[in-house]
């Protein structure tokens, strides 16, 4: 629609093909899941002979994206990343993390981190366990529900209507929307970790681990606990070189987040299991765990 050339990487999603292509072809606006520009953003780090000048712009989307890659983007590639929200259903594009033009830098930073405002058409709200409607006041969470001209009402045949609330979609995504009505996941239902009651966001655990200079990428998931039901274990890949020890990571992230979140059981991996569209896959993960390859460390 808008006349523009498009280059299309086809499987060729690792991070020296699509730095090559960058560098090569001269694109302006890129978009990829979080873990593909992490890669490109280390193997840029190593190489560094590939330029990025030609972006003026890279949306993100598909899992939530670390603060410390949009950060990192625009300090050393001098890229700005947009993250964006969305799925099949929405047709695909529901919600877009564009700043307030009013908002001071560090609140227009926040609001960059979350996956946006829903774009016109689209109406989001929040749903508890049973059923009622959550305050967009930034802390009540809930599923998030999505509905608009061009969202998906049924399936075919009628499969799945338990996906349909009065008219809404359910998404299966858990999350809070703020007084702005910028909209934060912090997980997928089924990845949700419940410890004691409680719940656990497996997603701010691995932005904030993500964030760690040690630390390249950090995939969480709930293992099951004979006390508390599930706890956090945290795989982690560490950065090229260097070696560092689960304690130091843990009390790094203790500052960070409530003590019941830290996690005492830890795990190195070489690279975190990914879907066909780069997307951490904990379900094999989970297998791994729970078929004992992997090596696991407790730190209590």
């Amino acid at each position: 629609m808008a006349g523009a050339d498009l280059l299309m990487p086809d499987r060729f999603l690792q991070a020296d093909a699509i730095s090559r292509m960058v560098h090569e072809q001269r694109p302006t606006i890129a978009g990829a899941v979080p873990t593909i520009w992490n890669d490109v953003l280390s193997h840029t780090g190593r190489v560094g002979t590939c330029d990025f000048s030609s972006l003026r712009l890279v949306v993100c989307g598909g899992s939530a994206v670390p603060r410390a890659l949009i950060e990192a983007f625009e300090e050393r590639l001098g890229v700005t990343v947009l993250q964006a929200w969305g799925m099949t259903e929405t047709s695909p594009l529901a919600a877009i993390a564009r700043p307030s033009a009013t908002a001071p830098p560090e609140r227009a930073q926040e609001m960059r981190t979350t996956q946006g405002r829903p774009v016109c058409g689209v109406q989001m709200r929040l749903v508890a366990d049973d059923g009622s409607v959550l305050p967009h006041d930034g802390q009540a969470v809930g599923e998030l529900e999505v509905r608009g001209p061009w969202v998906t009402g049924a399936y075919y045949q009628g499969a799945d209507d338990d996906k349909f609330h009065d008219g809404w979609l359910r998404t299966g995504d858990v999350g809070r929307i703020d007084a702005d009505g910028f909209l934060t996941l912090t997980d997928r239902a089924k990845d949700v970790i419940k410890s004691g009651g409680e719940w656990i966001s497996s997603v701010q655990l691995e932005n904030i681990l993500t964030g760690h200079p040690a630390v390249f990428e950090a995939a969480v998931i709930g293992v099951p606990d004979p006390k508390w039901q599930e706890r956090p274990l945290a795989a982690v890949v560490l950065q090229d070189g260097l070696h560092i020890a689960p304690q130091e990571i843990k009390s790094w992230l203790a500052q960070q987040v409530p003590r019941w979140w830290l996690p005492e059981q830890w795990t190195f991996i070489e690279q975190i299991p990914r879907t066909s569209v780069g997307k951490f896959d904990k379900k094999l993960l989970r297998a791994y765990h729970a078929d004992g390859k992997l090596s696991i460390t407790t730190v209590r």
